[in-house]
């Protein structure tokens, strides 16, 4: 592909990266695109370039949707960093899902800039495929250990788990684009980012941070209805204590907002709203397994 691609390629990331995440935070050292013979790299106002002018990762796509093909993944990704790890810079690499998680999702964010809600949720979804659940994203403290590779597409799922848990895409834009600017040009650390959200969030997330970030496991919901399906009984397994991660679920103009817990829940249903219970749907908003039992 041409080089003349590029331009167009950069203008796109500014309008997407910038809607969500702020204003670009090195206008004062421009912005530029570096030739080089490796894949490529994030540098601040810099990005080391090597994709071979083509579209997807060196002809590649990560999520295996499709669309991972129709943009230069180094441009997009590299150029997230801008955001989050480069204006915000963790204190220890033990903390690299700071740049790594978020940078991941802008992925997910471009894609739905581009091409709408649906294709984001799909992308995002398909880059579950290269979670390996090793070891925790986040390494041991002061010994210049970094966590798993799953930092990148476990991370990035994460934050879009609680997006839909948020339910409320304004408030979470705006709090993508207030890390960028209240810790504008600073080091931070992992609990700083995961206080952050909370609070601007309105819920406390800690339990679902330490559940994706500190361990392995990935909670199952579980549930069953009454005879006459008019309640649902629901909760979590496999996770840690405390867990509490909200579910919206959604669909045809209803909505049901329920927070499981470990302990057994129940709540009416009106009609149709036992429909929302769909393994496969909940499974796309919520990095989460999901168990109907009889």
């Amino acid at each position: 592909m041409p080089k003349a691609y590029l331009p167009e390629q950069v203008h796109n990331m500014l309008h997407a990266h910038e809607h969500w995440m702020g204003p670009y935070p090195f206008y004062e050292d421009s912005y530029k695109l570096v030739d080089v013979e490796h894949t490529g790299m994030e540098h601040q106002s810099a990005v080391a370039y090597g994709n071979h002018y083509a579209f997807g990762y060196r002809g590649r796509d990560g999520s295996g949707t499709g669309i991972g093909l129709k943009y230069d993944f180094i441009i997009i990704h590299e150029s997230g960093h801008e955001w989050f790890g480069n204006n915000l810079t963790t204190k220890d690499l033990a903390d690299m899902w700071v740049h790594e998680g978020f940078t991941n999702y802008s992925e997910t964010l471009f894609a739905e800039y581009m091409w709408g809600k649906e294709a984001g949720n799909d992308y995002c979804v398909g880059t579950r495929r290269g979670i390996r659940n090793d070891r925790p994203i986040i390494a041991r403290y002061g010994v210049n250990e970094e966590g798993s590779g799953d930092m990148y597409p476990k991370g990035g799922n994460m934050l879009q788990t609680i997006r839909h848990s948020i339910d409320n895409d304004e408030k979470w834009r705006q709090i993508l684009r207030g890390l960028n600017r209240d810790f504008y040009h600073q080091t931070v650390t992992s609990a700083q980012v995961e206080h952050y959200v909370s609070q601007h969030a309105g819920f406390d997330y800690g339990k679902v941070f330490d559940q994706y970030l500190r361990t392995v496991q990935i909670p199952d919901f579980e549930y069953y209805f009454s005879n006459d399906r008019r309640k649902v009984f629901y909760h979590y397994t496999n996770c840690v204590k405390g867990f509490n991660l909200p579910l919206v679920l959604a669909g045809e103009g209803l909505k049901v907002r329920i927070v499981p817990t470990e302990e057994w829940k129940s709540r009416d249903l009106k009609e149709r709203e036992a429909a929302l219970f769909g393994e496969e749907a909940i499974k796309k908003m919520y990095y989460i397994g999901v168990k109907q039992k009889a």
